[in-house]
């Protein structure tokens, strides 16, 4: 039986330089990035390299328009590998670049691979870059999208979506919006905690989860004793951070995240909230209700050490992380966002219907009635 696995390389650079000389940047690369960080990190360097901005294509996380689109302004350049470099729409649209993706005369139809409707085969080498300390996209098989057409945002987990090379460099982090540090170190937080309770655990992936957890907590509590969440406050933290999210990643990667993901796709699809912002919003309503249902069991040492890490009694935990993520990301009721009392049902519906590879890997389940009431709790 098949317990662990890390399949990138992982690469560690101090600067962008070092990682583009050892790695020959050039004409046969496609950098797949934004606009301001082109200018910042490639063109002071004078490679000449083919780039496409993201920003051009849309905003907000990625959509499969925005994938087809991106896919036919490629066809003009000659490539072999792929570098994406950025954050996780970035990294997400730049893994399904790097397949097959199917064509026909009306264009590029992405769709098809998240609908399972055509297998997921690689077409090209992948670098990715990470510029949030996040989504640990970079080193797992899981790219997401909102599928306009179907009206859903779906996951597509295929180990042809894997990067070549996960190349982690602190430096990029730097000028990172207060609020995209939060929602991503957030995010890697819950990769963590769900990876952590995950019946698909293993002595491994707890490893990288137990050490993701207290590096980003630690971090947090630092940068809240320095006066907040401001970059001067977090700019020496970078480097642990990004290493935590990349720990997370490797857990979550393996083990896989649940409910917290699974519902927060409802409001992150319908009204567009961030995924990291999303993700709070459902975070410790559902911890809660885990601890409500099997107290005893493998929740506890999670509650210990987050009691540990922070200085609370463990009975106390979840109101704790509330106190502190709160001064990091608003955690806010979800009609504020534009959810109706109607769509409690709805969204509930939609979950089950939709997230079974999310569910699956919840710590107890959860029923559809216990579903409905985390929205309706939050509501």
């Amino acid at each position: 039986m098949q317990s662990f696995k890390i399949k990138p390389e992982i690469q560690y650079f101090d600067t962008f330089k070092e990682f583009a000389d050892q790695a020959s940047l050039g004409t046969r690369d496609l950098i797949v990035t934004n606009e301001r960080r082109y200018n910042q990190f490639v063109k002071p360097l004078g490679i000449e390299v083919p780039a496409i901005f993201r920003e051009n294509y849309g905003n907000g996380e990625p959509t499969d328009e925005m994938i087809n689109a991106m896919m036919a302004e490629a066809e003009r350049y000659d490539y072999d590998r792929i570098i994406a470099f950025g954050g996780g729409t970035i990294i997400d649209i730049a893994k399904v670049m790097a397949l097959r993706v199917p064509k026909s005369d009306t264009g590029y139809s992405s769709v098809e691979l998240f609908t399972g409707a055509v297998p997921a085969e690689k077409a090209k080498e992948l670098f990715i870059i990470p510029t949030t300390c996040g989504t640990g996209s970079e080193v797992t098989n899981v790219a997401i999208a909102e599928l306009k057409s179907l009206k859903v945002k779906k996951g597509l987990a295929s180990d042809a979506t894997y990067a070549d090379k996960a190349v982690l460099i602190p430096e990029t982090l730097e000028g990172m919006p207060d609020y995209v540090f939060a929602t991503s170190s957030i995010d890697a937080l819950i990769h963590a905690t769900e990876s952590y309770l995950s019946p698909k655990a293993t002595h491994f992936t707890e490893m990288y989860s137990v050490k993701a957890i207290e590096t980003i907590l630690i971090g947090y509590m630092e940068i809240l004793k320095r006066g907040g969440n401001r970059e001067e406050n977090r700019r020496d933290l970078y480097k642990p951070f990004l290493i935590a999210s990349t720990y997370a990643g490797i857990a979550f990667g393996n083990a896989g995240c649940g409910a917290v993901h699974a519902l927060s796709y409802s409001i992150g699809g319908t009204f567009h909230v961030p995924h990291g912002e999303a993700n709070y919003q459902f975070f410790t309503e559902v911890f809660k209700i885990y601890q409500k249902k099997m107290p005893e069991g493998k929740i506890a040492a999670l509650n210990s050490l987050i009691a540990a890490v922070t200085g609370c009694h463990p009975d106390e935990a979840y109101d704790e992380l509330d106190c502190i993520l709160g001064q990091f990301v608003k955690k806010n009721n979800l009609r504020e966002y534009g959810m109706t009392e109607e769509q409690i049902d709805i969204f509930t519906q939609s979950t089950v219907a939709n997230q079974q590879r999310l569910l699956g890997n919840n710590y107890v389940s959860l029923s559809d009635a216990e579903l409905r009431e985390i929205f309706a709790n939050l509501y």
